[in-house]
């Protein structure tokens, strides 16, 4: 991906580390804005558009987790987690809450740039979509529209969604019937390069199916195959 013109916001307090991916990134074409906090972080976005944020989880006087609720109120900009914590509900919460990847301290620079293209690439691809499909997708009574991201039952009733569960459930609708591994899953709806130790697909999955589900009429679209992955089922187009 051509990185011309790209703008990156780093919302890291340690100077080092700050530093060393600033540089990283203006080495491979990017332009790079830096702060150490939440405070100087809501004076920045609201000047500037960015392409995308790297957002560290540990911040002083603050948790990234909350600022990157904040973000995704107001804007669909990528964001990036970084923590130094490996337990895997801090990573699913993250994304639950609309971080679009993280990566864990300490990691390689080929790794960073990988996923921070791989990020990129995924919000250009959403852009494209939206251009060139339907507004709404239709499927088993139900609606998701995507150019206001509603998800709306076949009742009329709007259903919440977060971040990470609409791309999920659009990841399943442009692909019905199919069988998808969770590695295939991450990397359609996320961006994400796969991890094979990674199960917050199985924890999102569970919370979309309990979101979509919960009626006679709606059990099962979503189908475990075992030693697969998953298979969406549900009437597409009806």
């Amino acid at each position: 991906m051509d990185a011309a013109g790209q703008h990156v916001l780093i919302v890291e307090d340690d100077d080092g580390i700050r530093t060393l991916i600033s540089k990283l990134l203006r080495e491979n074409g990017f332009r790079v804005t830096g702060c150490r906090n939440g405070h100087e972080m809501r004076a920045m976005v609201g000047d500037v558009d960015y392409d995308l944020v790297i957002l560290d989880v540990m911040l002083p006087g603050g948790s990234g987790l909350d600022l990157c609720r904040t973000l995704r109120e107001k804007s669909a900009v990528p964001i990036i987690m970084v923590t130094a914590r490996t337990e895997e509900v801090d990573r699913v919460v993250g994304l639950e809450i609309g971080a679009d990847d993280y990566i864990t301290k300490p990691f390689g620079r080929a790794e960073l740039l990988a996923r921070i293209r791989a990020v990129l690439r995924r919000s250009t691809l959403k852009v494209d979509r939206s251009e060139t499909k339907s507004d709404v997708l239709r499927f088993s009574g139900w609606e998701l529209r995507t150019a206001s991201r509603e998800l709306i039952d076949p009742t009329g009733a709007a259903v919440d969604l977060s971040g990470a569960e609409y791309d999920l459930l659009l990841t399943f609708l442009d692909h019905p019937g199919r069988i998808l591994s969770r590695d295939q899953i991450l990397e359609m709806s996320r961006g994400r390069l796969p991890g094979a130790a990674d199960r917050s697909v199985d924890v999102l999955i569970s919370r979309l199916r309990r979101k979509i589900e919960h009626s006679d009429t709606e059990q099962g679209m979503i189908k475990t195959v075992r030693g697969a992955g998953y298979i969406f089922v549900g009437k597409i187009g009806s």
